[in-house]
């Protein structure tokens, strides 16, 4: 059931203030089970940022249970008001804590990208939310789904990741690798930074999801959803009709 701005119930205000909700949130379902394996990074898009009054993205976790891969069915009975975006996810290759890393270390650490498709959520309701509201969402993170194979860092190049997400056999959307933050590697370079920053770092094997290469798509029970990203080739998930 979605809920109206917690920003405005609890006077959340600030960016520390939202990512200490996150944590919170985050150290509950830990205690509870839930397995951290990587993080997603979230308003990536200038025109986004823009929106919200923002001049930074922001970030969230992932969770081993918010993962899917190719051509599977996606559970909409975990989601409130999904919608759809596509991406480029890496995956660390070796640990990368301690200080700020340079972009050639974080490029060293890097083992490989795969398409994906990040199914966004919100719990605030319409998706009239602030930045404290989707910061202290877990960036709006739901679920994520993985293409298949794997391809190596040095393969990417920003003008061969054009973006045509489809939904139903219809393109909804289009897009391309500059439209994160001019290339997902400085997006996933950004986290890095910003982990490091705050004490934190990246695990081998760890995923990283840089953020959206084109507007989101919403989704619905039924919805074949298929993302195709240059060299990368596709992602497709179903969300699953209801029981």
């Amino acid at each position: 059931m979605p809920i109206a701005r917690i920003s405005e119930t609890f006077g959340i205000r600030t960016l520390d203030d939202a990512y200490a909700v996150a944590a919170l949130n985050t150290s509950l379902r830990v205690a509870r089970g839930g397995r951290i394996v990587g993080r997603k990074v979230g308003l990536t898009s200038a025109a986004v940022q823009r929106q919200l009054g923002v001049d930074q993205p922001d970030f969230g976790v992932l969770f081993a249970d918010m993962e899917f891969l190719d051509g599977d069915e996606v559970p909409m009975a975990r989601l409130i008001q999904p919608k759809a975006e596509a991406e480029v996810a890496f995956v660390a290759g070796r640990d990368l804590c301690g200080g700020v890393p340079s972009y050639s270390e974080f490029l060293a650490a890097l083992a490989y990208a795969l398409p994906a498709l990040e199914i966004v959520d919100s719990a605030i309701a319409g998706w009239t939310l602030t930045l404290a509201d989707t910061v202290a969402d877990n960036a709006s993170c739901g679920l994520y789904v993985l293409g298949n194979q794997p391809v190596a860092i040095g393969q990417l190049r920003s003008s061969e990741l054009g973006l045509q997400l489809d939904r139903n056999g219809r393109t909804e959307a289009i897009g391309s690798g500059s439209a994160c933050l001019g290339h997902p590697l400085r997006a996933a370079y950004w986290l890095a930074r910003t982990l490091a920053a705050r004490g934190e770092g990246l695990r081998a094997g760890d995923v990283i999801l840089s953020g959206a290469l084109g507007p989101m798509v919403p989704a619905v029970a039924g919805d074949l959803l298929q993302a195709t990203i240059g060299a990368l080739g596709t992602v497709s998930c179903r969300m699953a009709s209801e029981p």
